[in-house]
C-alpha cells in the first residue's frame, strides 16, 4: 500500500479526519500513484531491466553477477551499495536459498527496499512551532518543494504555516515562494532586497511564535557544496534560528537533483557536515536513469529519503516509500 502524506509526519494527538473515500476508490488511487511512480522511474528501470531481466538470471554464473553489478552501478546505486547487494545475492544463490528468474528479482527488490529504509524517514511536527529549514544546490527545486510541502501541511493536515523567503539573492525565488504562500493560504515573511538571510529566518520564526503557527518553513539560497563562504552562511542561519528556539531547526531537509547521480552523494555528504541534514528530498526522478542515487545516499550516509519529486504538478511531491520505490525500480514492464 502506497505511503500517504499522513504517514509521513510525527504529531501529538490525532490528525484532522481525512476526506472520506470509498475503499475501492482509495485502492484505485493508490494503484494510480504506483503506476505514476513506475512511469517516472522508467529511465532508471530500463537501465536496470535491460540487464537483469530476460535470460540473465536463468544461469547464475560469474557473468550474471558481473552484469548485475554493472547495471546497478550504471543506475547510480553506488559501488559500495552495489557490492553489498550482489555479494548477498550471490551468497544466497550459492547456499540454495534462492534460484534464478522471478525469485531472484523478488529478492533483489527486497534488498534494495531494505537499503532505502534507513533512520527515521518521518518529519517531526510535535514542537510548537516546528521549524523546517530547506537547503540545497541551485536548481534542485528547493522553492517548489517548500511551496508544495506548505500546501500539503495546510490543506491535508490542517496545519497553520509560515513561509520564510530566505533566498534573498534571487528576487524571482522570493516572488515564486510568495505565489505558493497565496496558493496554500499560508503566511509569508520576506525581507528587503539583499536582506541578510539570517534576519529573514529570525523574523520567520518570530512571526510563527507570535501568531501561534504550527510550522515555519524557511527557504534558503541555492549554493554549491564547494562554496565555503555560503556554506558558512547556512550554518549561521541555523545559529540564528536556535537563538529563539534552542532545539530548532527541528528538520533540515536537503533537496538533491537525482539527475546529478553520484555528484548528489557528494553534495549530501558536504551539506550534512555543515548543517546536520535530517532528511533528503530527491527531485527530478522523472528525468533520469540515475534514480538509484536514493539508495546510495541512504546506505552510505545513513540519511533517510523523506520526499521525492517526480514532476511539476502538486501531487508530484510525495512521501518516499522504500518498498514502492524498489518495486517501481526493478519490476519488469
Amino acid at each position: 500500500m502506497a505511503r500517504e502524506w499522513r504517514d509521513l509526519f510525527i504529531v501529538d494527538g490525532a490528525l484532522p479526519p481525512a476526506a472520506s473515500e470509498p475503499e475501492p476508490a482509495a485502492q484505485e488511487r493508490r494503484r494510480g500513484m504506483f503506476r505514476r511512480l513506475r512511469e517516472n522511474l522508467r529511465k532508471t528501470r530500463q537501465a536496470l531491466t535491460s540487464e537483469i531481466q530476460a535470460t540473465l538470471f536463468e544461469d547464475l554464473s560469474d557473468e550474471t553477477w558481473e552484469r548485475l553489478e554493472e547495471a546497478l552501478i550504471y543506475a547510480d546505486v553506488g559501488a559500495r551499495t552495489t557490492a553489498q547487494v550482489v555479494e548477498q545475492l550471490e551468497r544466497e544463490a550459492t547456499e540454495g536459498d534462492i534460484s534464478g528468474g522471478e525469485a531472484l528479482t523478488a529478492r533483489l527488490t527486497e534488498l534494495l527496499a531494505g537499503i532505502a529504509r534507513t533512520g527515521d524517514d518521518r518529519i517531526e511536527l510535535r514542537p510548537e512551532p516546528t521549524v523546517i529549514l530547506v537547503a540545497g544546490v541551485n536548481g534542485t527545486g528547493k522553492t517548489t518543494t517548500v511551496g508544495k510541502l506548505a500546501w500539503h501541511l495546510s490543506k491535508e493536515l490542517g496545519r497553520s504555516v509560515v513561509l520564510g523567503a530566505g533566498d534573498t539573492f534571487r528576487a524571482a525565488g522570493v516572488e515564486q515562494l510568495e505565489i505558493w504562500a497565496k496558493r496554500a493560504g499560508v503566511a509569508f515573511v520576506k525581507g528587503p532586497p539583499d536582506a541578510d538571510p539570517g534576519a529573514v529566518a529570525y523574523d520567520t520564526v518570530a512571526a510563527a511564535r507570535r501568531d501561534g503557527a504550527d510550522v515555519a518553513i524557511i527557504d534558503t539560497a541555492g549554493r554549491l557544496h564547494t562554496q565555503d563562504d555560503l556554506m558558512a552562511e547556512l550554518t549561521k542561519v541555523r545559529r540564528v534560528i536556535a537563538k529563539q528556539i534552542p532545539e530548532a531547526p527541528h528538520e533540515t531537509l536537503l533537496t538533491v537533483d537525482a539527475t546529478t547521480g553520484q555528484n548528489g552523494l557528494r553534495q549530501a555528504r558536504l551539506f550534512s557536515e555543515a548543517v546536520d541534514v535530517s532528511g533528503l528530498v530527491l527531485t527530478k526522478l522523472d528525468g533520469t536513469a540515475k534514480g538509484g542515487i536514493a539508495l546510495a545516499i541512504a546506505h552510505e550516509l545513513g540519511i533517510p529519503v523523506k520526499l521525492i519529486g517526480v514532476g511539476e504538478q502538486l501531487e508530484d511531491l510525495r512521501p518516499f516509500d522504500p518498498d514502492e520505490f524498489a518495486r517501481a525500480l526493478v519490476s519488469p514492464e
